[in-house]
């Protein structure tokens, strides 16, 4: 896939989070720690699933592949804006700009849907315990993993997809610590309006579905656990709201960022860190 001979724009300078050296040294202090100290507990995590054989349930194995999309994306934006934070010029070249925007793009849209994958799972264990071993087998357990990786890359590809056939003749800064669509398209030398339109249904839509979605599937296992009186029901209501919690950290920023993609709002910088940076964290 080869970029429109028309594409002048070799690199894009980042004008960062913010001028103030104050807050840029409390984020990277911030920023930091997480990577030196939460980080590391991803590994931790995926180590004790994979060498506990009382950890092979489902949910185990789904969570272990959420500590590592977890861990993996969260070296897509974090450790360059830990650099950037310690050099003047904040320079990102166009190759580099495309793998970011794809890496950060593949992961994240594989942490969406294996969300609903375990969204799916806890419906099976408490609504149709009796058919969970039927239905939750390795087999289709893995066949679940292999879509959610293949529905990420898919996502990935359509969004470098709308990027790559774009002219860019300058300006090339952006007022941001990274690059992704809605900010790049913005200064392509053509109009973006019908790809603004693609990237809202591919990322905005996607999001806003899946968060819905996620959020009725929740209410109705909490129904049916409300509905019901059973040993298991507070480990049930309390995986349930850790969940639920999960998919309003992921998806709120999501759907900030990729439904509003004509409009830019004071509040961009700070959702986009959260999406970003702080998140990939939080899963714990």
């Amino acid at each position: 896939m080869e970029r429109d001979n028309s594409t002048e724009v070799t690199e894009f300078i980042l004008l960062g989070l913010t001028q103030s050296q104050d807050v840029q040294l409390l984020v990277f202090v911030l920023v930091l720690t997480f990577y030196l100290i939460i980080l590391p507990v991803n590994f931790l995590i995926i180590l004790a699933i994979k060498s506990d054989p009382s950890l092979m349930a489902p949910l185990y194995f789904f969570f272990g592949n959420l500590a590592f999309l977890d861990a993996s994306h969260s070296f897509i934006v974090a450790p360059r804006m830990l650099v950037d934070f310690l050099t003047e010029k904040k320079v990102i070249f166009y190759r580099g700009f495309i793998t970011q925007l794809f890496f950060m793009h593949f992961l994240g849209a594989g942490e969406i849907f294996l969300l609903v994958v375990m969204a799916f799972d806890l419906y099976i264990a408490i609504c149709q315990h009796l058919h969970y071993t039927a239905v939750m087998n390795p087999r289709a357990c893995y066949s679940l993993l292999l879509a959610l990786w293949l529905g990420g890359f898919s996502h990935s590809f359509v969004q470098v997809a709308l990027i790559l056939h774009l002219p860019f003749c300058g300006p090339n800064q952006l007022d941001n610590f990274f690059c992704d669509v809605p900010q790049v398209i913005k200064l392509a030398c053509t109009d973006t309006c019908v790809v603004e339109l693609l990237m809202v249904s591919n990322s905005g839509l996607l999001s806003l579905l899946c968060f819905l979605g996620l959020l009725t599937s929740y209410a109705v296992i909490l129904c049916h656990v409300k509905g019901n009186s059973s040993e298991g029901n507070s480990k049930a209501l309390s995986t349930c709201t850790t969940h639920v919690i999960i998919v309003f950290l992921m998806f709120g920023p999501a759907i900030f960022i990729y439904t509003y993609p004509f409009r830019a709002f004071s509040a961009d910088k700070v959702v986009s860190i959260f999406h970003t940076v702080i998140f990939p964290f939080m899963n714990l």
